[in-house]
C-alpha cells in the first residue's frame, strides 16, 4: 500500500495511457463458483419448489410450487427482502387472478417488474402455453393473464418463458414439429414493447441438440443463455444438466455449449436456472442430496477471477497486469460486467477490480487475530469458521505485523477451529505470520491428523508432517533449512498442487518435493499446538494472519 500512496500521479498517468490503446477483439471473463446453498425451509417445503425467477432489483424472487394450499397442480408464489443483504420472506400465493385450478409454472418477471409470463394448461390453452399477466406500477394488482397466440403457441407444448431485459427476445421450450429432437428452445423478437410478438424461430445448433433442451435463462446483458439439457456430458439425471453458451457479436451466433460444471450439476436434475441481475448469483432447483422435498431451489455464487497473478490478494500487481491488457480482447481481465466480461478490458473491468481492492480472494478461513479481548477467534472468510481461544493468551492489538496478533504462552494456550479443510481432497494453502517459539513447537495441526506446519525439534527449522501414507515407498516429513525460530517476524506458508508439497518462508520457497497424495483427515484444526496436545508443543509466542485457501497460491 506504501508503494500505492507514494505514486497515485504515476498511476494515473499509467492508466491515462493505457486508455489510449484501443484493440477491437472478443473475449469473455474467466470465473468460477462458490459452494451451492439450498435457499432453506423459508422457501423449500416437502413437495417441489422450483425454476426461481429473480426480480432485476434481486428483491423479489417468483417460483412456482406443488405445495398445499394453492389452486391447482401448480401454482406461482413470489417472495421477497427489503434489501439485498436481507433473508428472503414468507413466500405469498400470488392469487386466483394469476393461479388457475390447472397447471401455473415456469414463471420470468420482466426486468421492469410490469410483466409475468409463465407457462400453463388453463382453459384457453391449446396445449401447454405462454401466457403473460401486466400491471400498471409495482404496487399494482396483477391483471388477468393473457395468452400470446399462434406465433408463439402451438398445438404442441410451449413452457418456461425468459424474457431479455429490454423486453423484445422471449425464449421458451416447445415440442413442435422443426426441432432437433424432444424439447427444442425457440425465441421470438419484436421491434418494441409495443409491438405483437413475431414468429418464433428455433435457437438452432450449438444450442439445440438430438436430446431435449428445456427451461432457460437470457442474462441481464443478452449474451449469456443458460439452459437445461441432458446431452452427451451431462452428469445425470432425466432432465439433465445446466449448461450455458455465449452470444458473439462479430458472427452474430451462440457459441460452443458449456457444462457448468460439478459444482452446479450433479446425478440428479438440475432445472429452472435463473442469473442475477449484477451476474454474482445463479438461481435454480434441483433434487441434489440435502433437499427437504421432491425439489427444492438452490442458490450458488459466481466469482469473477480477479487476482490475476494467483497471489492471494487483489493488488497493485493485479492492477498492473490490467493497465498492461487495456483495450485488448484479453479474457484474464476482462471480468467486467460481472461475470462475463463484454469482450474488451475497459473501464468497466477497473470497476470490477476495485471492488475487489486489498480483499483476500478464495480464501477458505482467514483469522486476523486482530480481537482485543475474548475468547473468539473470528473468521473474516465469510463461511463462518469462528474459531474458540483456549487457556489464557494475551491479545496484542498493536503488536502483530498485520494490525493485532495473539501471544500464546508455549504451556497450554491454543485456538481451536471447526473443520474447514481436508488435505486429503485437493490442492490448498495455509499461510500465517509467526514470531518466537522454540524447536519442537507447532504453529498448524489437525485432529486425526498431523501437524502441518512446525519447526523441527533439531534446529527450529519450518517443516510438515503432511504426506501420503500407505504404497511402497514410506514417506517422510519435509524439513527445511529455513530458521523460524530465532525471534523474528516469519510469513510461513505451505502449498499443495496435488503433486508438489512447498514449504515457503517470507514468501520463498523453503523446501519442496512430490508426492503420490496427501492423507485426509476432516477433524478440527489447531493454531498454536500439535495434535497430540503433547508437553512441548505448545507454541510460545505471537502468530497473526491466519489464511487457508483451496487452492494454490503463489506468495
Amino acid at each position: 500500500m506504501k508503494w500505492l500512496n507514494d505514486s497515485r500521479v504515476s498511476l494515473k498517468l499509467l492508466i491515462f495511457m493505457a486508455v489510449m490503446v484501443m484493440v477491437n477483439a472478443q473475449a469473455f471473463a474467466d470465473f468460477t463458483f462458490g459452494e451451492p446453498e439450498n435457499m432453506g425451509p423459508t422457501l423449500n417445503t416437502s413437495s417441489r419448489d422450483e425454476e426461481p425467477g429473480i426480480s432485476s432489483d434481486g428483491l423479489s424472487i417468483y417460483f412456482c410450487s406443488q405445495r398445499p394450499g394453492g389452486y391447482g397442480g401448480y401454482d406461482m408464489y413470489v417472495t421477497t427482502r427489503a434489501t439485498e443483504q436481507d433473508e428472503w420472506g414468507p413466500p405469498v400465493n400470488l392469487g386466483p387472478t394469476v393461479n388457475s385450478s390447472s397447471d401455473d409454472f415456469s414463471e420470468d418477471i420482466s426486468a421492469d417488474g410490469l410483466e409475468l409470463y409463465f407457462g400453463s394448461n388453463r382453459p384457453g390453452s391449446s396445449n401447454y402455453d405462454i401466457w403473460v399477466a401486466k400491471r400498471a406500477t409495482i404496487h399494482d394488482d396483477w391483471t388477468t393473464p393473457i395468452n400470446l397466440g399462434s406465433n408463439i403457441n402451438s398445438s404442441s407444448w410451449e413452457g418456461c418463458p425468459s424474457i431479455s431485459d429490454d423486453g423484445l427476445e422471449l425464449y421458451f421450450w416447445t415440442n413442435r414439429p422443426g426441432g432437433a429432437g424432444g424439447y427444442d428452445i425457440w425465441v421470438s423478437r419484436r421491434d418494441t414493447k409495443q409491438d405483437e410478438w413475431g414468429p418464433a424461430m428455433n435457437v438452432g445448433p450449438p444450442i439445440n441438440s438430438s436430446s431435449t433442451e428445456l427451461c432457460m435463462d437470457i442474462t441481464s446483458d443478452g449474451l449469456v443463455l443458460i439452459f437445461v439439457s441432458a446431452r452427451q456430458g451431462s452428469y445425470g439425471g432425466d432432465i439433465g444438466d445446466l449448461w450455458m453458451s455465449r452470444w458473439s457479436e462479430i458472427d452474430e451466433s451462440w457459441g460452443t455449449q458449456i457444462n457448468l460444471g460439478p459444482e452446479v450439476n450433479t446425478s440428479g436434475d438440475e432445472n429452472g436456472p435463473c442469473i442475477s441481475s449484477d451476474g454474482s448469483m445463479l438461481y435454480y432447483s434441483s433434487n441434489r442430496p440435502g433437499g427437504s422435498g421432491g425439489a427444492d431451489m438452490w442458490q450458488i455464487p459466481i466469482i469473477p477471477i480477479v487476482d490475476f497473478n494467483g497471489d492471494g490478494v487483489v493488488d497493485i500487481d493485479d492492477l498492473i497486469i490490467m493497465i498492461e491488457n487495456w483495450g485488448t480482447g484479453q479474457s484474464l481481465c476482462d471480468i467486467g460486467p460481472m461475470p462475463w466480461g463484454d469482450g474488451i478490458v475497459d473501464r468497466a473491468d477497473l470497476e470490477v477490480l476495485m471492488e475487489y481492492w486489498q480483499q483476500l480472494v478464495d480464501v477458505a478461513a482467514h483469522w486476523k487475530l486482530d480481537e482485543t479481548e475474548g475468547n473468539i477467534a473470528y473468521d473474516s472468510s465469510g463461511y463462518h469458521y469462528d474459531a474458540n481461544v483456549i487457556g489464557d493468551p494475551n491479545w496484542q492489538p498493536y503488536n502483530g505485523m498485520i494490525d493485532g496478533a495473539i501471544e500464546l504462552d508455549g504451556i497450554n494456550d491454543y485456538i481451536s477451529t471447526p473443520f474447514t479443510l481436508n488435505p486429503g481432497s485437493g490442492s490448498f494453502s495455509v499461510f500465517a505470520w509467526i514470531k518466537g517459539g522454540l524447536p519442537g513447537q507447532v504453529i498448524f495441526s489437525q485432529a486425526d491428523g498431523v501437524n502441518w506446519l512446525s519447526a523441527d525439534s533439531l534446529d527450529g527449522c519450518l517443516m510438515t508432517e503432511l504426506m501420503a501414507v500407505g504404497g511402497r515407498t514410506e514417506q517422510q516429513p519435509l524439513i527445511s533449512s529455513a530458521l523460524i525460530t530465532d525471534g523474528g517476524w516469519h510469513r510461513i506458508g505451505f502449498v499443495w498442487d496435488d503433486t508438489n508439497r512447498i514449504l515457503y518462508v517470507d514468501d520463498i520457497e523453503a523446501a519442496s518435493d512430490t508426492q503420490p497424495h496427501l492423507a485426509g483427515s476432516e477433524g478440527n484444526l489447531y493454531i498454536g499446538v500439535g495434535n497430540d496436545f503433547e508437553p512441548g508443543t505448545f507454541w510460545s509466542g505471537l502468530i497473526d494472519d491466519v489464511q487457508i485457501y483451496d487452492r494454490v497460491i503463489t506468495p
